[in-house]
């Protein structure tokens, strides 16, 4: 027997130590019926097993050599362990419950040695006290210890994670492109906690459909890391594909709701041992949905893993959802813009044409640059470019506004300075519609304002009139082989008003290049607009003879990639009417003279061999040269243009526009210009500087109208 109490408590410790490992079995036995999750993973189960052993071992010989609890040397690597559990998301209780199941077991099977060691009972009885109190102290010194390790793993973890959330903020969305910010999202989380990431978006989604039918169409957009293992079942980038039934990307999109998943084997990631699967939703839409996978980190995920990756997710998914929007509206905008320029270069003869529209990059938004090619009367062209300020949908409407304006001011054959002025007061009206409060002579610039180049060239004449309002480039003119600028006065821009607009006149040799452009093409940040202008010039002096060769090959060394202003861009290389296929008469003001000019017709219908159109033609002029005579003002010429149709003109000095009626029954006059508008394909009336010209275009398809005089 032994003396002491303490002698006894040492006794049982050694002999109960003899059978430590088998101790030890029971022990971790009890913890896997109880504590099932510090087994699920083979990293924590190891820990496990390895603390119980050591802490077992640590406790006997503390006994058996009758150390103090708070004196008795723990495992080196309990801390460290401890740290494990934590960052394999351990709950703390759980911990704490393998401690107090351990002391359990073992302090029973201490206190079942004691009777067989001493019959003494009150010695039994005080051994069993000193036992209790000796393994209490010790657990709760071992789970105090554990608490602080635990909770500042925790600490970490948490800061860890605050920082992470941090720098998702500042690389997740740093730009408006849909499959850049899913591959941020998938390079931040390759960087720090999974080793594979997929993010697939709706293909309605980003097809701008809310409404999903049948099973969802999923997108590849991101996988990382991009050079990473490519398994043979991998969906490539971009590939459209439908979620298994029960796969965890199909759970998470049924139920909106985050999933882990362990012992997974996600398509196009074999071997995943622990999955997350995580919904992009934004604004209340489910987006698509981004899967992180773990196969080389042995650490499962927990939920704190999930809780990361959620608001890791929210926040790509946001920015998802602008850029998602944006590249909507952009491409409404760029539809919108697109549908107001020219679909096609009307025919005509007085040059050849070439031209490009290059939209700003994704960044700027589409603008409100355009371009124009409108046919005039007497075989003329006008060539328009323009630059609505501002950038979207608002700016592109704006533009499509102005160049209708443009179209029609031209049809009305205005000088340039005249249709300038009349754009101007659109332009006016444009702002006072948008901003209903402000004065109707106000500056109305800034976000309403424009600026236009509008050039009229005359194949006859050979002659190019040019104006412009606002800060257009000039135009460059490449004849004889030297480029130099058209640099007319610059007026004020369209909403300012203030100045008048002023034009300029020079001659063009045939086969002269003429260009166009707006300012995004020369002027782009960063570049100084002198020297690009002088690069301008230098390209066009050398370009080849297809103007649509020298259309990219100016874009290809001005702007080789997109800025942040849009382009326009009209090459016109000129034609010339020579005097074969022009004829002119200057008439007297004298009745007589009406039959002269219809038998000048005929014979000169004849040289040209459009004797089907003699009897048309000479009933048109003989109306227009009858009113001239009556109504206008000396001096009187007649003139005709040979080009895709036969051109009448009729010139005289007075101001006065004739105008087409009807006229009554029993009216002697009345009906001349109705039988011209019957007769002629277009017919109209011009103005210069001093007098008018009306004109009339006829060709095959004219037909005699038989109820002209009824």
């Amino acid at each position: 027997m032994e003396p002491t109490a303490g002698g006894l408590v040492s006794r049982a410790a050694r002999e109960l130590g003899s059978r430590a490992d088998e101790l030890t079995s029971d022990v971790q036995r009890r913890l896997l019926r109880e504590l099932p999750a510090l087994w699920d993973d083979p990293d924590v189960a190891r820990t496990a097993g390895e603390n119980v052993a050591e802490h077992i071992s640590a406790a006997l010989f503390g006994l058996e050599h009758a150390i103090e609890p708070r004196l008795i040397e723990l495992p080196p690597a309990d801390l460290e362990r401890t740290q494990v559990l934590a960052r394999h998301g351990i709950p703390l209780s759980a911990m704490l419950r393998a401690f107090r199941l351990a002391e359990e077991i073992v302090l029973d099977r201490l206190l079942a040695e004691l009777p067989r060691l001493s019959a003494d009972a009150e010695q039994v009885i005080e051994a069993a006290r000193q036992l209790n109190a000796m393994s209490t102290m010790y657990v709760d010194r071992v789970s105090e210890q554990g608490v602080v390790a635990f909770q500042e793993e925790r600490d970490r973890r948490l800061r860890w994670r605050s920082a992470m959330v941090n720098e998702a903020g500042m690389s997740i969305g740093t730009t408006l492109d849909i499959a850049r910010t899913a591959q941020e999202l998938a390079d931040l989380a390759t960087d720090h906690f999974a080793d594979v990431v997929t993010v697939d978006l709706l293909d309605t989604v980003l097809r701008g459909e809310d409404v999903v039918e049948g099973p969802p169409v999923l997108r590849r957009m991101a996988r990382g890391p991009a050079d990473g293992p490519d398994p043979q079942d991998a969906i490539a980038p971009q590939q459209l594909h439908i979620p298994a039934d029960g796969s965890p990307s199909a759970q998470a999109l049924a139920s909106g709701r985050p999933s882990r998943h362990q012992h997974g084997r996600a398509r196009g990631v074999p071997r995943a041992h622990s999955t997350l699967a995580v919904p992009l939703r934004a604004r209340g839409t489910t987006l698509g949905v981004a899967e992180f996978h773990r196969l080389a980190n042995p650490a499962r995920y927990d939920d704190e893993d999930l809780l990361l990756a959620q608001e890791i997710a929210a926040r790509a998914a946001v920015a998802v959802d602008n850029a998602r929007r944006y590249t909507h509206a952009r491409a409404t905008a760029v539809t919108l813009q697109r549908s107001l320029l020219p679909q096609e270069v009307p025919e005509q003869s007085a040059v050849d044409v070439a031209y490009r529209y290059l939209p700003a990059g994704s960044g700027a938004g589409v603008g409100g640059d355009w371009y124009d090619v409108i046919p005039l009367s007497g075989a003329r062209v006008a060539l328009v470019v323009g630059d609505v300020v501002g950038h979207g949908i608002r700016a592109a409407a704006t533009m499509g506004r102005l160049r209708t304006a443009v179209r029609t001011l031209a049809d009305i054959d205005l000088p340039p300075d005249e249709l300038l002025t009349h754009l101007n007061d659109v332009v006016v009206r444009v702002a006072t519609e948008a901003d209903p409060g402000a004065e109707p002579d106000a500056d109305v610039g800034g976000d309403n304002g424009a600026t236009c180049l509008y050039a009229v060239y005359d194949p006859v004449s050979r002659r190019c009139t040019l104006a412009r309002a606002g800060d257009v480039p000039p135009a460059v003119l490449v004849r004889d082989g030297t480029a130099e600028l058209l640099d007319p006065p610059p007026g004020p821009p369209l909403g300012r008003g203030g100045l008048p607009f002023e034009t300029v006149e020079v001659d063009l040799p045939e086969g002269s290049l003429l260009a166009l452009y707006t300012d995004g093409l020369i002027g782009a940040p960063g570049h100084d607009a002198d020297a690009g202008l002088t690069a301008l010039r230098q390209i066009l002096a050398r370009s080849a003879t297809s103007l649509e060769a020298a259309c990219d090959t100016v874009l290809e060394a001005l702007r080789p990639g997109r800025g942040d202003d849009d382009i326009a861009l009209l090459l016109a290389r000129t034609r010339v009417l020579g005097a074969d296929r022009v004829a002119t008469w200057d008439l007297e003001a004298d009745p007589a003279v009406v039959a002269k000019a219809r038998s000048d017709v005929s014979r000169q219908l004849a040289a040209w061999g459009l004797e089907n159109l003699e009897f048309t033609a000479e009933l048109v002029v003989s109306e227009l040269v009858t009113n001239a005579i009556r109504y206008g003002r000396t001096p009187i010429s007649l003139r005709l243009i040979h080009d895709r149709t036969l051109l009448c003109e009729v010139s005289d000095a007075s101001s006065t526009t004739p105008h087409l009626r009807r006229a009554r029954v029993l009216d002697e006059g009345g009906r001349g210009l109705l039988l011209v508008a019957q007769l002629a394909g277009q017919w109209g009336t011009r103005h210069a500087r001093r007098g008018k010209t009306v004109w009339a275009e006829l060709d095959d398809s004219a037909e005699f109208p038989a109820l002209a005089f009824g």
